[in-house]
C-alpha cells in the first residue's frame, strides 16, 4: 500500500485511532490477516479483536464511527495519491469474470492490482484501493449495485477513468423496479467518468442510450457479433475477435462461449489504456476465474460437473444452460437449478422462461431447489423434473437421479447456497 502517516489518518477523523508507529502500510478488517505495519479497522464485532491485531504487529487500530465511511475515506486517500489508471466494471452479469479476464490481460504488461473474488461493495472497493502500491500502473475494480446511488458512491471513491458495463438485464428488480432503472443505476459509472474518459458498453442495449450522450467521452461498443470465429480445442478456445476495428486472434484457457463476450469488454478496456494488443495472448492463456463460476470437475464414468453456483439471474442462467449443452455432447444433461432472487413480482415468469430455455437446450433431468425454482418446470417438455426445498434434499435426490457419465450443471442465486450440492457431487464422484 502507498504508506499513510498516522497524522494523515488522524486528519480523516473517522473514529478512535490508537497507534504505535508513525505510518501504516496496509489496511485490514480481519485481525487474522493483519501483518506488521497494518491499520486494523475494527468493524462491528472486530472491536473484540484489537489486542489480537496488535499482537500480530498492527501499526495502529481504528474503531470507526461509521465503518463504510471510514474504509471509504482510507480508500479515497490512497486513490488520491496514486497515478494508476483505474478501470471500473459493473453490469447485470459477467462483471466478475470480465474483471478476471482484464486482470489476466494486464498483469504480464503492467503492474496491476485487481479486486479479489467479488470485492465490489462499500468495503470491497476501498479495500482494493488500499492495496495500491507507489508503482501500481493499473487498478481493476468491480462495482456492485443493489439500488440507485450505490455505484455513484463507489465511483466517487474510486475515480475511474474507464468504465465498463458488461450488460443490463432483470436483476435487483425488487429494489429498483424495472430494467430501465437497472440501466440508470449502472449508468452512474458513465456519469462519474472524467472528461476524456472511456465508456465501454454492450451494443444494442436501448436502455443505456440516454446515458451515452456526453460529447466529452469516448464510447466503445461490443457484442456477440464481434466474435468473428471461435473453435474449442480441448480446454482452450481459439477465437478471432474484432476490437476497435482490428481483428485479434487469441487462444483462451476457457471453453464457455459467453466468456468471449466478457473478453471483448476486457480487451476494449485493455486497448483504451494504450496497452499492446500484440501482447494480449500472454494473459489470455492464463485467466484465473473467481470461485464457483463455471468450474469444471470430472465425475466418475466420464461425467462432468459444471459448478456455476455463485449467483444467477435470467441472463446468466441462459448462458449457463447454453454452456451445458455445449459441454454435454452425447452425455445426459442434468440441470440442478435454484431460485433466482430479487426479481420482483414477475419472478415466476422469469423462472418459467428459463425452464423453457432449459428444455430447448435438451436438458434431460431437471432438479429445482427452492419455492421459486419450482416454476422452472411449469411449462417445460423435460422428461424428468423433480422439485425439492433445499440443499440437503437436493443432495439426497441426486443420489437417485444421477447416472455415471452425466453432465451436471449446478446454478442458483447466492442465497440458495448450491455450492454445497456441487461440493457433495465433487466429493462423491458419481
Amino acid at each position: 500500500m502507498i504508506p499513510l502517516t498516522i497524522a494523515e489518518v488522524e486528519q480523516l477523523d473517522t473514529g478512535r485511532l490508537e497507534a504505535s508507529a508513525d505510518q501504516i502500510t496496509g489496511v485490514k478488517i480481519d485481525s487474522r490477516l493483519v501483518e506488521p505495519g497494518d491499520l486494523f479497522v475494527a468493524i462491528g464485532p472486530g472491536k473484540d479483536f484489537l489486542a489480537d491485531a496488535r499482537s500480530r504487529g498492527a501499526a495502529a487500530t481504528l474503531v470507526p464511527k461509521d465503518a463504510f465511511a471510514a474504509v471509504g475515506a482510507l480508500g479515497s486517500a490512497i486513490r488520491e495519491r496514486s497515478s494508476a489508471r483505474v478501470v471500473g466494471i459493473t453490469g447485470s452479469t459477467g462483471k466478475t469474470s470480465t474483471k478476471d479476464v482484464l486482470h489476466a490481460l494486464c498483469s504480464p504488461v503492467v503492474r496491476t492490482v485487481a479486486a479479489e473474488a467479488s470485492f465490489n461493495n462499500e468495503l470491497g472497493v476501498p479495500l482494493t484501493l488500499c492495496r495500491l502500491e507507489p508503482d501500481t500502473e493499473v487498478c481493476v475494480l468491480e462495482l456492485a449495485m443493489r439500488g440507485l446511488g450505490q455505484i455513484a458512491a463507489l465511483a466517487a471513491i474510486a475515480q475511474p477513468e474507464i468504465g465498463v458495463i458488461t450488460g443490463v438485464g432483470p436483476v435487483h428488480l425488487e429494489l429498483v423496479g424495472t430494467v430501465a432503472a437497472v440501466a440508470q443505476a449502472k449508468a452512474e459509472l458513465i456519469e462519474a467518468l472524467p472528461s476524456g474518459g472511456v465508456a465501454i458498453v454492450p451494443a444494442d442495449v436501448a436502455e443505456l442510450a440516454p446515458y451515452l450522450r456526453r460529447e466529452d467521452l469516448e464510447v466503445r461498443r461490443f457484442g456477440p457479433r464481434d466474435v468473428l470465429s471461435a473453435e474449442v480445442d480441448g480446454e482452450r478456445t481459439h477465437a478471432v475477435l474484432s476490437v476497435g476495428g482490428r481483428e485479434v486472434e487469441l487462444t483462451f484457457n476457457f471453453v464457455a462461449r459467453h466468456h468471449l463476450v466478457n473478453a471483448l469488454a476486457a480487451l476494449h478496456a485493455y486497448e483504451a489504456m494504450g496497452l499492446p494488443l500484440d501482447r494480449a495472448h500472454e494473459g489470455a492463456a492464463a485467466i484465473a476465474f473467481s470461485r464457483w463460476r463455471g468450474e469444471e470437475l470430472p465425475l466418475d464414468g466420464g461425467g462432468l460437473l459444471i459448478n456455476d453456483a455463485y449467483n444467477a439471474n435470467p441472463m446468466s442462467m441462459r448462458a449457463a444452460l447454453d454452456h451445458l449443452a455445449d459441454r454435454a455432447g452425447s452425455r445426459r444433461r442434468v440441470a440442478v437449478l435454484g431460485d433466482m432472487a430479487e426479481l420482483g413480482q414477475d419472478a415466476p415468469r422469469y423462472h418459467r422462461e428459463v425452464g423453457r430455455h432449459a428444455s430447448a437446450m435438451g436438458v434431460d433431468v431437471l432438479l429445482t431447489v427452492g419455492p421459486l425454482a419450482e416454476h422452472y418446470g411449469d411449462q417445460t417438455e423435460i422428461a424428468s423434473v423433480r422439485s425439492v426445498a433445499g440443499v440437503d434434499e437436493a443432495i439426497a435426490a441426486l443420489d437417485e437421479l444421477l447416472q455415471p457419465g452425466d453432465c451436471v450443471l449446478v446454478k442458483a442465486s447466492r442465497s440458495v447456497g448450491l455450492e454445497v450440492v456441487a461440493e457433495a457431487l465433487a466429493g462423491a464422484r458419481v
